[in-house]
């Protein structure tokens, strides 16, 4: 077969054009193409770092205005419960202050109307006395036939009325 009698005479020539398109394709390849590469690769890695660490920091940095702001928050909650407990003892105080003030009117009402009963009771009791010695001054003279003298009559009944 001619095709195999002719790779002898054409194998080495084959063999250096092989190796010059191989060299050739490396430079151009390993030399000019795969550093560009490797430094977009770096470049990329770089601005993922870097958009890491920017992340990073700015997640610190929320967690230290969320702590500051539940500082915040709970130093106002804290002011809020002393104003609502200031607020409170205000409001006992000023009911404690309203209840004495209706209490020392009531009891001054109570103390004068204790004096007018009193009052109405001791008329009365004249009244009674009066009557009292009027209608046994009219019993004695219908029963008895006598009269019996309105200041004896008046002295009979008090002294009735104070044992009785």
């Amino acid at each position: 077969m001619p095709q195999i009698e002719q790779i002898a005479t054409t194998l080495t020539s084959q063999v250096f054009w092989l190796l010059v398109f191989f060299g050739l394709t490396f430079v151009l390849v390993g030399l000019g193409m795969v550093p560009k590469i490797l430094g977009t690769v770096e470049m990329r890695d770089a601005q993922i770092a870097g958009d890491l660490a920017a992340a990073q920091a700015a997640r610190t940095a929320a967690d230290g205005e969320e702590a500051a702001w539940r500082t915040r928050e709970n130093a106002n909650r804290v002011a809020a419960q002393a104003v609502l407990g200031a607020a409170k003892v205000k409001g006992a105080a000023a009911n404690a202050a309203k209840l004495a003030e209706a209490q020392g009117r009531l009891d001054t009402r109570l103390a004068e109307a204790e004096t007018a009963i009193d009052a109405a009771r001791n008329r009365a009791m004249a009244e009674i006395e009066s009557v009292a010695a009027d209608a046994a001054c009219d019993i004695v003279a219908r029963v008895a036939g006598a009269q019996v003298d309105a200041a004896a009559a008046q002295a009979a009944v008090k002294e009735v009325l104070a044992h009785g």
